[in-house]
């Protein structure tokens, strides 16, 4: 790719936890990636909302607070409202292996949890950004 990743990394809710997701950003960054993070307790809406704007390739969505099977199915209906479901939508955080399986079924990508290397996190971006192609 000509240009960098763009990645938009989100904490959807009420969760106030957002040390691993500030790990992951400058991990990203320091991958060449450009990263903007949203900050704490925003909406699907917002998410979805900047992750248009901003024209990211990736949303990485973290969570901790054990809402996952809410939150994704809103952002992917909201995502599909806006003609923007070539997005690729990845879950990060703490979350039990039935709700992994669940996740990918609604179409989150890939699901790195809490135990993922930073390593494994950037090059699970860069192939799914290379697997989509360019937007």
């Amino acid at each position: 790719m000509d240009q960098p990743i763009r990645v938009l990394l989100a904490k959807v809710g009420l969760d106030g936890h957002d040390r691993g997701v500030r790990v992951v950003a400058r991990t990203l960054r320091d991958a060449g990636m450009d990263v903007i993070y949203s900050g704490l307790h925003r909406t699907p809406e917002e998410v979805v909302d900047a992750a248009i704007q901003e024209d990211v390739d990736v949303l990485g969505v973290s969570l901790l607070s054990g809402v996952q099977m809410t939150v994704f199915p809103k952002i992917f209906q909201l995502l599909g409202d806006k003609g923007a479901e070539d997005l690729i939508v990845v879950a990060g955080g703490v979350m039990p292996d039935e709700d992994v399986v669940e996740l990918k079924k609604l179409g989150v990508q890939e699901v790195l949890l809490q135990d993922t290397p930073p390593q494994t996190i950037v090059d699970t971006l860069t192939r799914l950004v290379a697997e989509r192609g360019v937007r």
